[in-house]
């Protein structure tokens, strides 16, 4: 693995824990993190409630950045992952869904609730 590579790797995961601190505060119970799958891998699956969400986390270096992290491409391979997992903690009358957590230093994180919908 490259230096830079290694570098946003570790930056991704400190992202993911602070992502995960996040939830935690704002009523979310960590069920699961960096959940990989032949499809894709989901950052962090998290229950509050009946519902059972499927997040995922993108760390850059500043807000411009941050904003523009996430597009249809990634949300498809979380989709894709999440459903290949999604029978391991669904539970009857549950609502899932996907979610994207934008973080970047210096401000408040910027989620996007239900940010996949199919055939999308």
């Amino acid at each position: 693995m490259t230096r830079n590579r290694s570098e946003a790797e570790r930056r991704g995961r400190r992202g993911e824990t602070l992502a995960a601190w996040y939830l935690r505060l704002t009523g979310w119970r960590i069920l699961a993190q960096r959940v990989k799958t032949a499809r894709g891998e989901v950052d962090i699956v998290a229950r509050r409630g009946r519902v059972l969400c499927f997040v995922e986390v993108k760390w850059r270096r500043d807000r411009r950045e941050r904003d523009l992290a996430i597009d249809a491409y990634r949300l498809r391979r979380v989709a894709a992952a999440a459903e290949a997992i999604a029978a391991g903690f669904v539970r009857p009358g549950d609502e899932m869904r996907i979610d994207v957590l934008l973080l970047a230093p210096g401000c408040w994180p910027r989620r996007i609730a239900n940010a996949w919908q199919p055939g999308a």
